[in-house]
């Protein structure tokens, strides 16, 4: 283990867990960051080197790749491209007899439907099924980046082991990073400001979700299971897709969250009224901007069976008493 060298471009909220992690089984690790001084934790934590900079990094991206047997882009799901460059180093790689694994990050923001609130769906992705991904359209959330790494990974077959994974909504915190995630928080944040909390339309639209400890694990048993996998594996080469979930057929509605959210922030003496309410449009852009219901309100329902089938599984608290054990008290603390 000890000669692979890994990239990970984002060793942020979920990447540096993964490097956490890494580190730990005695990876050589690299990680690419925009800032002095997350450099400095990263580095703490057991990087053997950091490389400064940001996406648009292009070329640094590219020769970063082609000096790394093992790349994870965690950064962000929709910087078409630093994917670019990436893929650029692939091919580079390739073209000298070396393969690459590479493991981009996506999101289930792709399943999304139009229920703005209105309905819990009965439809649910499987990762098993391949063709159920592909049926999304190419103007689906995240598709303009999946799409052309899908393509790219048919055109080099077996000279690289390329994975997508595809996480929900991602809760918790790591005590040592002292990060938060982002929709919880976003939600407990609009409640601490306008004195309530929220939901879009009537809140019956569920997500699926996972805490971000669970998936780094998840993004390690997918790497073992790449470097354990012949090039040629048909499986590998015909399904790059991987959800990442824990909560199975018990989504909680956004309704059920703005009521926990509500009720935690009531008991701290943030708000007097705990009960949660539909969020008028106009306060939209408290939220995400006005693209608020687009993702607040609507379905996404994944499940990780091929990770399941791999043997990984969750061990994390859920997404309620990690909300307020964990991530409301740094709310608070950070402030809105």
């Amino acid at each position: 283990m000890a000669s692979k060298k890994v990239l990970i471009i984002g060793a942020g909220y979920i990447g540096w867990n993964i490097l956490d992690l890494l580190v730990q089984e005695n990876y050589v690790v690299t990680g690419f960051v925009r800032r002095k001084e997350h450099g400095e934790q990263i580095k703490a934590s057991g990087a053997s080197e950091v490389v400064y900079g940001d996406l648009s990094d292009t070329a640094k991206i590219t020769g970063l790749t082609v000096a790394h047997d093992i790349v994870f882009h965690a950064a962000t799901a929709d910087h078409l491209p630093s994917v670019e460059a990436i893929l650029d180093g692939i091919r580079q790689r390739a073209d000298t007899g070396l393969s690459t694994i590479y493991i981009h990050t996506s999101g289930t923001a792709l399943t999304l439907d139009d229920a703005r609130g209105a309905f819990k769906s009965d439809k649910v992705y499987h990762d098993n099924v391949a063709s159920e991904i592909d049926s999304v359209s190419d103007g689906a959330p995240h598709r303009q980046v999946d799409v052309p790494i899908v393509k790219a990974r048919k055109q080099l077959g077996a000279k690289a082991k390329i994975a997508i994974m595809i996480p929900p909504t991602i809760y918790g915190i790591n005590p040592k990073h002292g990060r938060l995630s982002m929709q919880l928080p976003t939600l407990a944040r609009f409640a601490i400001k306008h004195g309530f909390s929220g939901y879009v339309g009537d809140g019956l639209s569920v997500h699926s979700n996972i805490h971000v400890l669970d998936i780094a694990r998840a993004y390690v048993v997918l790497l073992h299971h790449l470097e354990s996998t012949p090039s040629d594996d048909a499986m590998l080469l015909h399904n790059p897709y991987y959800f990442c979930e824990t909560s199975g057929d018990n989504e909680p509605s956004w309704k059920e969250i703005a009521a926990v959210i509500g009720d935690s922030l009531h008991k701290a003496g943030v708000i007097s009224d705990p009960t949660p309410r539909t969020i008028p449009g106009d306060a939209y852009g408290d939220i995400y901007g006005a693209e608020t219901d687009v993702f607040f309100g609507m379905n996404s329902r994944t499940r990780a069976v091929r990770l399941r089938a791999l043997g990984w599984a969750p061990v994390e608290k859920d997404w309620k008493a990690s909300f307020a054990e964990d991530e409301l008290p740094l709310i608070l603390k950070q402030g809105i």
